[in-house]
Protein backbone atom coordinates (compact mmCIF):
# COMPACT_ATOMS: atom_id res chain seq x y z
CA UNK A 1 0.00 0.00 0.00
CA UNK A 2 3.02 1.95 -0.25
CA UNK A 3 2.48 3.04 -3.64
CA UNK A 4 -1.23 4.14 -3.01
CA UNK A 5 -4.48 3.47 -4.51
CA UNK A 6 -3.18 5.80 -7.24
CA UNK A 7 -0.72 3.70 -8.74
CA UNK A 8 -1.40 2.55 -12.25
CA UNK A 9 -3.42 5.93 -13.34
CA UNK A 10 -0.56 8.29 -13.88
CA UNK A 11 -2.36 9.60 -17.15
CA UNK A 12 -5.53 10.01 -15.28
CA UNK A 13 -3.51 11.63 -12.35
CA UNK A 14 -1.56 13.92 -13.98
CA UNK A 15 -4.98 15.48 -14.91
CA UNK A 16 -6.61 15.40 -11.78
CA UNK A 17 -3.65 16.98 -10.14
CA UNK A 18 -3.20 19.52 -12.71
CA UNK A 19 -6.28 20.85 -12.19
CA UNK A 20 -6.17 20.81 -8.40
CA UNK A 21 -2.79 21.80 -7.76
CA UNK A 22 -1.42 18.71 -6.45
CA UNK A 23 -2.04 20.40 -3.07
CA UNK A 24 -4.75 17.60 -1.87
CA UNK A 25 -1.99 14.52 -1.31
CA UNK A 26 -3.46 13.24 -4.51
CA UNK A 27 -0.22 12.09 -5.87
CA UNK A 28 1.26 8.23 -7.11
CA UNK A 29 3.38 7.98 -3.63
CA UNK A 30 0.64 9.75 -1.35
CA UNK A 31 -1.29 7.73 1.75
CA UNK A 32 -4.75 5.92 -0.10
CA UNK A 33 -7.07 6.27 3.26
CA UNK A 34 -6.08 10.02 3.96
CA UNK A 35 -9.08 12.53 3.69
CA UNK A 36 -7.61 15.65 1.94
CA UNK A 37 -9.46 19.00 2.15
CA UNK A 38 -10.30 20.84 -0.93
CA UNK A 39 -9.83 24.39 -1.15
CA UNK A 40 -12.60 27.01 -2.53
CA UNK A 41 -10.43 27.02 -5.48
CA UNK A 42 -10.60 23.73 -5.61
CA UNK A 43 -14.08 22.88 -5.67
CA UNK A 44 -15.48 23.76 -9.00
CA UNK A 45 -12.02 21.97 -10.64
CA UNK A 46 -13.26 18.46 -8.94
CA UNK A 47 -17.01 19.36 -10.40
CA UNK A 48 -15.65 19.93 -13.95
CA UNK A 49 -13.46 16.18 -13.66
CA UNK A 50 -16.18 14.68 -12.21
CA UNK A 51 -18.11 14.90 -16.19
CA UNK A 52 -15.44 13.60 -17.44
CA UNK A 53 -15.78 10.00 -15.14
CA UNK A 54 -11.75 9.55 -15.27
CA UNK A 55 -10.68 6.53 -13.29
CA UNK A 56 -8.87 8.57 -10.92
CA UNK A 57 -11.40 10.89 -10.35
CA UNK A 58 -13.52 7.95 -9.31
CA UNK A 59 -10.70 6.67 -6.98
CA UNK A 60 -10.50 10.14 -5.01
CA UNK A 61 -14.29 9.71 -4.68
CA UNK A 62 -14.26 5.75 -3.56
CA UNK A 63 -11.35 6.80 -1.10
CA UNK A 64 -12.99 9.80 0.26
CA UNK A 65 -15.96 7.93 1.02
CA UNK A 66 -14.20 5.72 3.06
CA UNK A 67 -13.84 8.10 5.53
CA UNK A 68 -17.55 8.02 6.86
CA UNK A 69 -16.52 4.12 7.72
CA UNK A 70 -14.55 5.64 10.77
CA UNK A 71 -17.39 7.52 11.83
CA UNK A 72 -19.99 4.80 12.85
CA UNK A 73 -19.93 3.89 16.29
CA UNK A 74 -21.71 0.21 16.23
CA UNK A 75 -19.26 -2.46 14.89
CA UNK A 76 -22.34 -3.62 13.37
CA UNK A 77 -23.42 -0.67 10.80
CA UNK A 78 -19.94 -0.27 10.58
CA UNK A 79 -19.03 -4.12 9.38
CA UNK A 80 -21.79 -3.28 6.64
CA UNK A 81 -20.56 0.04 5.16
CA UNK A 82 -17.37 -1.84 5.32
CA UNK A 83 -18.76 -4.60 3.18
CA UNK A 84 -20.95 -2.75 1.03
CA UNK A 85 -18.08 0.14 0.09
CA UNK A 86 -15.91 -3.28 -0.68
CA UNK A 87 -18.09 -4.46 -2.80
CA UNK A 88 -18.84 -1.64 -4.73
CA UNK A 89 -15.22 -0.92 -4.99
CA UNK A 90 -14.35 -4.37 -6.35
CA UNK A 91 -16.56 -3.59 -9.14
CA UNK A 92 -14.75 -0.44 -9.95
CA UNK A 93 -12.69 -2.08 -12.46
CA UNK A 94 -9.64 -0.09 -10.82
CA UNK A 95 -7.15 -2.36 -10.00
CA UNK A 96 -5.32 -0.48 -7.42
CA UNK A 97 -8.48 0.12 -5.72
CA UNK A 98 -9.37 -3.20 -5.62
CA UNK A 99 -6.56 -4.31 -4.01
CA UNK A 100 -7.33 -2.11 -1.20
CA UNK A 101 -10.92 -3.68 -0.80
CA UNK A 102 -9.40 -6.60 -0.91
CA UNK A 103 -7.01 -6.21 1.49
CA UNK A 104 -9.25 -4.23 3.94
CA UNK A 105 -11.88 -7.49 3.61
CA UNK A 106 -9.03 -10.07 5.01
CA UNK A 107 -8.56 -7.53 7.91
CA UNK A 108 -12.37 -7.03 8.54
CA UNK A 109 -12.20 -8.43 11.90
CA UNK A 110 -9.21 -6.63 12.84
CA UNK A 111 -11.08 -2.83 11.42
CA UNK A 112 -13.97 -4.22 13.49
CA UNK A 113 -12.24 -4.65 16.71
CA UNK A 114 -11.28 -0.70 17.02
CA UNK A 115 -15.26 -0.54 17.24
CA UNK A 116 -16.24 -3.00 19.82
CA UNK A 117 -13.30 -1.39 22.06
CA UNK A 118 -15.15 1.92 21.50
CA UNK A 119 -12.36 3.79 20.17
CA UNK A 120 -9.95 3.28 23.41
CA UNK A 121 -7.66 1.24 21.48
CA UNK A 122 -4.01 3.37 22.14
CA UNK A 123 -1.00 1.96 20.79
CA UNK A 124 1.43 3.91 23.40
CA UNK A 125 2.51 1.03 25.26
CA UNK A 126 3.60 -0.56 21.60
CA UNK A 127 5.30 2.53 20.17
CA UNK A 128 7.42 2.46 23.78
CA UNK A 129 8.31 -0.87 23.24
CA UNK A 130 9.56 -0.21 19.83
CA UNK A 131 11.55 3.03 20.92
CA UNK A 132 13.52 0.80 23.47
CA UNK A 133 14.10 -1.77 21.34
CA UNK A 134 15.49 0.60 19.15
CA UNK A 135 17.60 1.91 21.74
CA UNK A 136 18.98 -1.25 22.55
CA UNK A 137 20.22 -2.02 18.89
CA UNK A 138 21.70 1.28 18.73
CA UNK A 139 23.60 0.28 21.74
CA UNK A 140 24.43 -2.86 21.07
CA UNK A 141 26.15 -1.89 17.73
CA UNK A 142 29.47 -3.61 17.80
CA UNK A 143 28.04 -6.83 19.45
CA UNK A 144 30.05 -10.02 17.60
CA UNK A 145 26.83 -12.29 17.53
CA UNK A 146 23.07 -12.21 17.27
CA UNK A 147 22.52 -13.55 20.46
CA UNK A 148 24.22 -10.96 22.59
CA UNK A 149 21.77 -8.50 20.94
CA UNK A 150 19.28 -10.94 21.69
CA UNK A 151 20.36 -10.73 25.65
CA UNK A 152 20.69 -7.60 25.42
CA UNK A 153 16.75 -6.95 24.07
CA UNK A 154 15.33 -9.44 26.58
CA UNK A 155 16.99 -7.52 29.23
CA UNK A 156 15.76 -4.59 28.44
CA UNK A 157 11.90 -5.48 27.32
CA UNK A 158 12.14 -7.45 29.55
CA UNK A 159 13.58 -5.91 32.74
CA UNK A 160 15.55 -8.79 33.48
CA UNK A 161 18.37 -8.65 35.73
CA UNK A 162 21.44 -8.29 34.49
CA UNK A 163 23.94 -10.84 34.91
CA UNK A 164 27.18 -11.08 36.86
CA UNK A 165 29.94 -10.69 34.68
CA UNK A 166 32.46 -13.37 34.26
CA UNK A 167 35.62 -10.75 33.66
CA UNK A 168 36.19 -7.96 36.56
CA UNK A 169 36.93 -4.06 35.86
CA UNK A 170 39.58 -2.80 38.13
Amino acid sequence: MASGSWAGQRPSLAAYVRVTGGRDGATATGGCLKLPTLTEQQEPRLAELLRYNLRAVRSYLLREDFQFFWTYVSPTWAGRFLDRWCTRTLRSQIEPMKKVARMLRNHRELLLNWFRAKGRISSGTVEGFNNKAKLTTRRAFGFRTYRAVEIALYHTLGALPEPETTHRFC
